[in-house]
């Protein structure tokens, strides 16, 4: 695939016929098929060629390339005086050589040095993690989350689970509480819960210590929604250009949040087979996996087909919304459908009411179909809530309901 982005003969002969010349046709094929421009694949290409030349005159052979390396790199070209690859931009050619190596650890080749292999997680953390797989199905996202109270707590016991107990525990929890906000201290509880029930399971550590992690304070209901109005909601829709690609992409992604209620996370896991077009359905896979069909309406049909006709780009991915920049791939995770939420929100020019884009538009449908007559168990299908009560915090906003069930205060005499 070489000579899709190089036209001189000359040129392609000697990339195909250099060091690694196959490797190099393997990485401009994956370069290729990422859908990357001509300009940037050559750079890539380039950056590689150079690494390659370095590493073989530093001895070091194609089977012990990996991320490691890097930092040697980037020493060497502070003062390179490499023939062909002087006076070029450090940035740009390490970042081609993250690329190039990420692709070589990545694609499983023969070329792959295991033994040195980037670091990973530690050995019970590893096991954890699989545990929560295996026995309670539980996500990689949601894993993720957990790890990271995990890593600093096994940074001070080390892997010894014996050295667990009731006041080490809170000592942590009473620690890392002080330097977040709520979310983060009860994400750190429930993350330490499920360990120590892990540990409890393998035999690791006493039972009933899950008891000993403190409660984090929280009041259900205390709180309010916040939500959009309907003409804020429908001027964000406005926002999303359809005449250009990624507007189609936008326009289509705001569409199922504003209508269907749909979460960020929801939206990076569609996938093209999702969608029933000939019975007007949607599945939906939810955080606890639970599959949920829900009607797909004209309107976001139409803006659907419109982004997967004139504006998705090629590429072998299943995920139904890919990037709008090579590499053309599905989102990392639901960080990239708030940011394009909130960069619909300033052009439509309205503030965002709470922390994130994307769920400020699921409390606005919620609120919308309260007003609008719909019962809380029809909002909780929609929302796809396990429990009622999880839904009940939205008949708080329905004011003109609640004040004509409200009680005068009784007037209280003096003393």
């Amino acid at each position: 695939m070489i000579d899709q982005f190089f036209h001189s003969a000359s040129r392609i002969q000697a990339l195909r016929n250099g060091l690694y010349g196959s490797v190099l046709e393997a990485f401009a094929q994956e370069l290729w098929k990422a859908g990357y421009a001509q300009y940037t694949a050559r750079a890539r290409i380039r950056a590689a060629e150079h690494f390659i030349y370095w590493a073989h005159k530093a001895g070091i052979p194609a089977g012990r390339f990996n991320t490691q390396l890097l930092p040697r790199f980037d020493a060497h070209l502070s003062r390179c005086q490499c023939p062909r690859f002087e006076h070029t931009d450090r940035y740009d050619v390490l970042r081609g050589v993250r690329s190039f190596v990420g692709y070589i650890c990545g694609a499983g080749v023969s070329l792959v040095h295991t033994a040195e292999a980037p670091a990973q997680d530690p050995v019970l953390l590893a096991a954890f993690r699989t545990w929560m797989r295996e026995q309670r199905g539980t996500g990689d996202l949601t894993l993720n989350c957990y790890s990271i109270p995990l890593r600093d707590l096994l940074k001070r016991i080390g892997e010894d689970p014996g050295r667990l107990d009731a006041q080490t525990l809170r000592q942590f929890v009473l620690e890392r509480s002080l330097t977040c906000g709520p979310g983060a201290a009860k994400n750190c509880t429930t993350a330490l819960r499920m360990f120590l029930r892990f540990l409890i399971a393998e035999g690791k550590c006493a039972t009933g210590l899950d008891q000993a992690v403190p409660v984090v304070a929280h009041w259900r209901l205390s709180s309010l929604p916040r939500y959009l109005q309907p003409e804020q909601v429908e001027r964000i829709i406005a926002a999303c250009n359809p005449a250009t690609p990624v507007g189609k992409r936008d326009r289509a992604i705001v569409l199922l949040l504003a209508r269907l209620g749909l979460r960020a996370g929801d939206i990076v896991q569609l996938r093209l087979q999702d969608i029933d077009w000939k019975e007007a359905w949607i599945c939906i896979s939810g955080k606890s996996r639970r599959e949920t069909r829900l009607p797909l309406s004209q309107e976001v049909g139409q803006a659907i087909v419109d982004y997967l006709h004139d504006a998705r780009p090629r590429s072998d991915s299943e995920a139904l919304f890919l990037r709008s920049t090579a590499p053309f791939q599905a989102f990392a995770s639901h960080c990239g459908v708030s940011v394009i939420v909130a960069q619909a929100m300033r052009r439509a020019g309205v503030a965002c009411p709470t922390r994130g884009a994307a769920h400020a538009l699921r409390h606005s449908v919620a609120t919308s179909m309260l007003r609008s007559g719909a019962s809380l168990q029809d909002i909780a299908a929609i929302l796809r809530h396990r429990s009622i009560e999880t839904t009940q915090i939205y008949a708080k906003v329905d004011v003109t309901s609640l004040q004509r069930i409200a009680q005068p205060w009784p007037e209280v005499g003096p003393c």
